[in-house]
């Protein structure tokens, strides 16, 4: 009879064996090719990319049957804090939960009264993105400060910062790197610095992307080594976007960098505090922090006195925070570790797509207005052009972006529908400006005073009107990419 090893070991065996005759369609793009029919084949605008290591860890993980977050998410964490060169990284069971935990640590009754967020207080952030950047300010009672989107890039126009700021009342930024393009991290990290302020970045499209600057302004800023495996150039700081800030979010729903199938992760850069509150908000608000399945961490689990509770009550049923239970699954964090090992190339398949799409729709520019690196000033097939800062953006772009002009023959919509009907999958920019969806204008019925803007918003507009994006994720084949071009090449001239 064969030992509970061996049967496991076969089993694996056969699950990889399955997983190469299944899956061939979720391999890298490079690997797929024979898997694409032009006209026939669904290209979508993301999607899982994975091999039968993926497909092997989630059944290993299965049959050890731990089930709740255990040994590999432990190991996630560690390997995911390494990899961006930070203090902690929590998982999560999203991206959005990890944007309501980054914010709730910032509410702690733990920190300083100055830094603390407490309701009224006014958080700074961008009108055109994804809401659950912004969802976590409001749910909490505090202040979202909108600011306009520079619409050729997609984040914030930094020159509103200080407009945004109200003495005694501003106590962070919270905004997201859009598509995998870093917002100015110079400006914003400088504004925050002057007026003592958090900066959660919400890296959820932006994992493996990368800011630079020039030494002695990133050392002025405290900024003063590369993130890990980044040679230095002598020149300039470079770092991974999600650690120049004070804690950052990652998300690992499939269409993101990397995937876990569900999931997210809480990145605590430098002040390991933050990681203790964050844990508590992620798991139930208690004041405990032993992992799942372990007790008395502390070795005084019946000495602590909190609260209005005896002394000596279980400190595992004692709670700092109202929080909720946002953990995600031990084999999804087996899954992860897979896909971390594979960023790298992910990140780079992501730059190579989105070169081959602009160079294949560069002479298209008298219907559409395309998208630039942060700092870039223009592109051409040797690279792009900069501006004077010295900063530099590498991007590990979550999708390509382009502004259907207002003189075009078409809209963006009928792009997106011609699209769509030749199985090209296609996104307008989330929730374009969010002021314009249902529950902010309902907000605005129901608490004027709930937010504010600076400006009319008008590139934020811009971008709700004209913007779409198609994809870059790591399973496009170089086929597909080639008939994503000839069909909007085919549809631009048809339309003339």
């Amino acid at each position: 009879m064969p030992t509970p090893a061996e049967l496991k070991a076969e089993i694996l065996r056969l699950t990889r064996e399955y997983s190469a005759m299944v899956h061939r369609a979720n391999r890298p793009g490079a690997e797929n090719a024979n898997e694409f029919t032009p006209g026939k084949t669904t290209i979508p605008y993301a999607g899982r990319v994975f091999t039968e290591d993926e497909v092997e860890a989630a059944v290993g993980s299965t049959l050890d049957f731990w089930l709740t977050l255990g040994p590999e998410g432990e190991a996630f964490e560690k390997e995911l804090a390494s990899y961006l060169g930070v203090k902690h990284s929590l998982l999560v069971n999203s991206g959005s939960s990890a944007n309501l935990v980054a914010f709730s640590a910032l509410t702690s009754h733990k920190l300083p009264p100055h830094k603390r967020i407490l309701p009224g207080d006014e958080v700074i952030t961008v009108a055109a993105g994804f809401p659950t950047t912004v969802a976590p300010i409001v749910q909490y009672g505090a202040i979202p400060v909108f600011m306009d989107n520079d619409p050729a890039t997609g984040n914030a126009q930094v020159d509103q910062l200080e407009r945004a700021y109200s003495p005694g009342k501003t106590k962070a930024v919270m905004m997201a790197h859009t598509l995998g393009n870093p917002f100015d991290l110079g400006a914003v990290l400088e504004f925050c610095r002057k007026h003592d302020l958090w900066l959660i970045e919400d890296n959820c499209d932006a994992l493996g992307c990368t800011y630079s600057m020039p030494i002695e302004r990133a050392k002025a800023l405290g900024i003063t080594s590369n993130s890990p495996g980044i040679p230095e150039n002598g020149t300039h700081i470079t770092r991974y976007t999600g650690t120049w800030g004070d804690i950052s979010t990652q998300s690992f729903y499939p269409p993101h960098h990397l995937t876990m199938g569900e999931g997210g992760a809480v990145n605590i850069v430098s002040r390991p505090p933050l990681k203790t509150y964050a844990e508590s908000f992620r798991d139930w608000g208690r004041d405990c922090w032993c992992a799942s399945g372990k007790d008395n961490t502390c070795n005084k689990r019946f000495d602590w006195q909190l609260g209005e509770l005896p002394k000596g009550y279980d400190h595992k049923y004692i709670y700092s925070h109202l929080g909720y239970n946002l953990k995600p699954l031990d084999p999804q964090a087996a899954i992860g570790r897979q896909q971390l090992k594979k960023l790298a190339a992910f990140v780079e398949a992501r730059k190579t797509n989105w070169e081959h799409l602009r160079a294949g729709l560069a002479d298209l520019s008298e219907f559409f207005d395309f998208s630039l690196p942060t700092h870039a000033t223009g592109w051409t097939s040797q690279g792009f052009t900069w501006d004077n800062t010295g900063c530099r953006t590498d991007c590990s772009w979550f999708g390509f972006m382009i502004r259907v002009k207002p003189g075009a023959p078409f809209t963006h919509t009928e792009l997106g529908r011609h699209l769509d009907s030749q199985k090209i999958g296609n996104r307008m920019l989330f929730g374009g400006n969010l002021l314009r969806q249902p529950v902010f204008v309902q907000l605005k019925k129901d608490r004027p005073s709930a937010f504010r803007t600076i400006g009319e918003l008008p590139g934020a507009d811009q971008i709700m009107n004209q913007a779409i994006f198609l994809g870059t994720y790591p399973g496009l084949s170089k086929a597909m990419l080639d008939h994503m071009v000839k069909v909007i090449r085919d549809y631009c001239h048809s339309r003339k």
